[in-house]
């Protein structure tokens, strides 16, 4: 039997897979039917598009908010009506028209704040029947559009909190868990007519940012970039050892650049690195394992993070930069460990290749080419900037002109450059003889660019990233429509018509790719709403902090581990960023609240990173891992066994959250660029030391007490504090009464651990230590701690108490509350520095490299 594929090299069954996961299974024969679903996703993309760009402020047709909101979930539940079968059973072949009646139903209740949003506006509060009616019909044909593109978990989630809204107050509920209740007329009013529900900040980051990345991931890989990625990793990887697995990592990572899915980065890469994984030599679960561990890190990975970033920004209330900033060097070290993980099993397997290189050799180069891409991206990023202004200071008004020509000329020449070879192909021989990595790399040059252009805007420009993405998306729009026709000029092969007419036929193709890819991601975001409005009508994250304190008995470490589990638990069956937005509702503030109580101080974005990191790893889990049964499907390997060796692999993913809630240094806060350096270059040498004690492989097989000084010497690298917290306090108390002086003196964006003694909303009594941010100096001390934190202080008797808290601010997030008393204030000691535990930390490896050394060199000689 032959293996039919189609002309992109993929087996029909696994686009049937992605298609039923991402973009919708249902294919029309009828003429009408394929035309619906060719013009109704091309028009929501240009529909974004158009609100993202400045001519709706041109002409002056702007709509608010909400309406733009109302419009992108009205497309996305009538897309998924019409995309998506309802059930096994249906029809993939047609539209049948009752989903059609049922759909344009769906579109006209999820739009209502659009075409009648002045009525509701003018109605808040005080609902009419109508605006109840379209507020039940448009949440239950939410919830199964939400079935129908996402499957049953999210709209399980949602029953099961909706179900708690309503009948919260029954008395077969456990007293510490019940409320009043609500009444329809109240839930509906707060999940549909508000933006406290459905339309939200999660559906407003979908509106306004997701989609707008999402369609420039589709036109980038429209454009042959994963294939160039693909390719360029296989070249530049497979003559290693266990090459090809090696290659899977570092193409997903790219691969995570243009897609949110990790289904999709699975089948994308996979159809080609798995097969040649088997080749070399690697069984079927862990070529399996391999690339959906690799694709999982994809959604971790900046500057996308499967729309997390985005949300992140907020729900935490920081600039997109800090997101980025304390996401890149966990994701950094996770991947470089995958790779060093994948040569180890390389190893224990006798595999080899055209290249044998040494463990500790690899280990140093993988340290080596990370830290020099970073200082070249970055390089390459503060030298524009630099020529930029120059450009400005230079040529004033005109400068736009000039930045656009030499935009134009640089383009010009890299596709020229790229036109001196031939095109790739795209099949799965062609991976087995690909030429050298420079033949390659000229291919592609020009698809470097528009991710360089949405760099420059989103961290030197500091522009929106909404404005960001939509100039990139325009920069590859122009790329899909010019460069196979500039091509053919270069090549003297004339038809440039010809090629235009393929170009804006790829535009089109890729607009509505990246429409279809949205359907299920915005119906996830306005299902998230609803949870995140039951959990703001009930208090439910107050009970949810009791239920994990009375499991951990008070004990810090197993508080943090039950919130890993249930975060595992919340994000089974749930795509990327509804399981960040049900996680960190749940689960965030009960890490800051009972993590203040027992005296842990953690910035918000490093609890924020803490759940979604646990979230993610239910992508991996069985039983519900998707991505391990895609993998599954192309190796031919068990699904269970491939989502379970894939957690093995995801270790170390698992043990960056609860090392950096500990060290927060490896997210990169209040840390300088030097500092930064150094902390990256340790914290990935220790990732490498762990991911060796627990394959039980370093310079060879370890022995048992080695593997465990390997293990040591990790933690020490990661947590170097944690032995001088033993010989020496870090900090010392100071009374209240300098809380105003010392937030006046403090230096830009510091911040103040301060001690609180009050009583919760129940009456219970509070005794933690949170951090306090007081943003640019400049200003005394009140002011500061006003501006940056929003609390308010008052002094009664010689004593500081909580006089007001500003809604939505950041004392507000970390659950400080009125009338609490700031009992005393932590300043850090004079001590020796942490990092003087190094030492003993690399005495270690040296001890276990002494000692396999020997053994290796035996080896050798037998």
């Amino acid at each position: 039997m032959t293996d039919a594929r189609n002309d992109t090299g993929m087996d029909p069954a696994l686009e049937d897979i992605v298609a039923d996961a991402d973009t919708g299974g249902r294919m029309p024969n009828d003429k009408f039917g394929r035309r619906a679903l060719w013009v109704l996703p091309l028009c929501w993309a240009l529909y974004q598009l158009w609100i993202a760009s400045p001519l709706p402020f041109i002409v002056g047709f702007v709509w608010n908010d909400t309406q733009t909101r109302s419009i992108h979930l009205g497309f996305a539940v009538l897309l998924a009506y019409l995309a998506f079968p309802g059930l096994k059973s249906s029809p993939r072949h047609h539209i049948p028209i009752l989903t059609w009646i049922v759909a344009i139903v769906a579109a006209i209740a999820a739009s209502y704040l659009w075409w009648d949003y002045r009525g509701v506006a003018d109605r808040t509060g005080n609902p009419n029947t109508t605006d109840l009616i379209m507020a039940g019909i448009g949440l239950v044909l939410l919830l199964e559009a939400a079935r129908r593109s996402l499957g049953f978990p999210l709209m399980g989630v949602a029953l099961f909190f909706l179900a708690y809204v309503f009948f919260g107050s029954s008395s077969w509920l456990p007293e510490v868990v019940q409320w009043k209740g609500a009444s329809f007329e109240k839930a509906m009013s707060h999940m549909w007519l508000t933006t406290e529900g459905v339309f939200g900040v999660a559906l407003g980051v979908s509106s306004g940012f997701v989609f707008l990345f999402v369609l420039f991931g589709a036109l980038l890989n429209q454009a042959g970039a994963g294939n160039y990625f693909l390719q360029l990793a296989f070249a530049a990887l497979g003559h290693l050892r266990g090459g090809p697995a090696k290659a899977a990592v570092i193409a997903s990572a790219a691969t995570g650049l243009i897609s949110g899915s990790s289904i999709a980065n699975v089948v994308t890469t996979g159809t080609f690195t798995i097969p040649l994984m088997k080749k070399v030599g690697f069984p079927a679960t862990k070529a399996g394992a391999v690339e959906v561990s690799s694709s999982i890190n994809g959604v971790l990975t900046p500057p996308v993070m499967g729309a997390v970033a985005f949300l992140m920004t907020e729900y935490v209330g920081i600039s997109y930069v800090e997101v980025v900033k304390t996401a890149i060097v966990p994701a950094a070290i996770s991947y470089v460990a995958l790779v060093y993980i994948v040569h180890l099993e390389a190893l224990k397997s006798g595999m080899t290749g055209t290249s044998r290189m040494h463990p500790v050799k690899f280990m140093l180069g993988a340290i080596f080419i990370i830290a020099i891409s970073i200082v070249i991206a970055g390089g390459l990023l503060f030298l524009t900037g630099v020529i930029v202004d120059a450009i400005y200071g230079t040529f004033g008004g005109a400068s736009m002109y000039v930045i656009l020509a030499l935009m134009l000329v640089a383009y010009l020449a890299a596709v020229r450059f790229a036109a001196q070879g031939p095109d790739l192909e795209t099949s799965l021989d062609s991976m087995q003889h690909l030429p050298p990595v420079r033949e390659i790399f000229k291919t592609g040059i020009h698809y470097l660019m528009p991710i360089l252009l949405l760099m420059y805007l989103l961290m030197i420009e500091r522009k929106s990233p909404g404005l960001s993405a939509f100039w990139s998306t325009v920069a590859m729009l122009f790329i899909l429509l010019t460069q196979n026709p500039l091509k053919a000029f270069f090549r003297n092969q004339g038809e440039v018509v010809r090629h235009i007419k393929e170009g804006i036929s790829d535009i089109a193709e890729g607009m509505i790719a990246g429409a279809r890819n949205m359907i299920g991601l915005a119906a996830a975001m306005g299902v998230a709403g609803v949870i995140v409005g039951a959990v703001t009508l009930t208090g439910i994250g107050q009970v949810m902090a009791e239920f994990v304190e009375f499991l951990s008995g008070g004990n810090l470490l197993a508080m943090l581990f039950f919130v890993a589990l249930i975060s595992i638990v919340l994000g089974m069956g749930l795509p990327t960023t509804a399981n960040y937005i049900v996680v960190s509702s749940l689960m965030a503030g009960v890490v800051v609240e009972l993590g203040a109580q027992a005296g842990l101080i953690v910035p918000l974005v490093a609890v924020h990173m803490f759940v979604f990191y646990f979230g993610i790893m239910a992508d991996v889990t069985p039983p519900v891992g998707l991505a391990s049964f895609a993998a599954a499907a192309i190796s031919k390997g068990d699904p269970l066994k491939t989502g379970f060796q894939a957690f093995f692999y995801s270790i170390r993913t698992a043990l960056l959250p609860f090392l950096f809630i500990f060290n927060t240094d490896l997210l990169l806060i209040d840390v300088g660029p030097v500092q930064a350096v150094f902390v990256f270059i340790v914290a990935l040498i220790a990732m490498l030391l762990f991911a060796a004690g627990t394959m039980n492989y370093f310079m060879v097989k370890s022995r048992l007490y080695e593997s465990a000084i390997l293990l040591l010497a990790a933690f020490v690298l990661f947590r170097p504090g944690f032995f001088l917290d033993q010989i020496a306090p870090e900090f010392e108390t100071r009374p209240s009464a300098e809380i105003f002086q010392m937030a006046e003196d403090a230096p830009d964006d510091a911040s103040l651990r301060v001690r609180f003694v009050g009583e919760n909303l129940n009456g219970e009594p509070i005794d933690a230590k949170y951090l306090l941010p007081v943003g640019a100096a400049g200003a005394d001390g009140m002011t500061r701690l006003q501006d940056a934190a929003g609390i308010e202080f008052r002094e009664e008797d010689g004593k500081i108490f909580v006089d007001n808290i500003a809604f939505g601010g950041p004392s507000e997030q970390l659950g400080i509350d009125w009338d609490w008393e700031v009992v005393e204030l932590d300043v850090p000691t004079q001590r020796l520095p942490k990092e003087i535990f190094y030492i003993p930390g690399l005495l270690l490896v040296l001890l276990v490299y002494l000692l396999q050394r020997g053994r290796q060199e035996r080896e050798v000689l037998a």
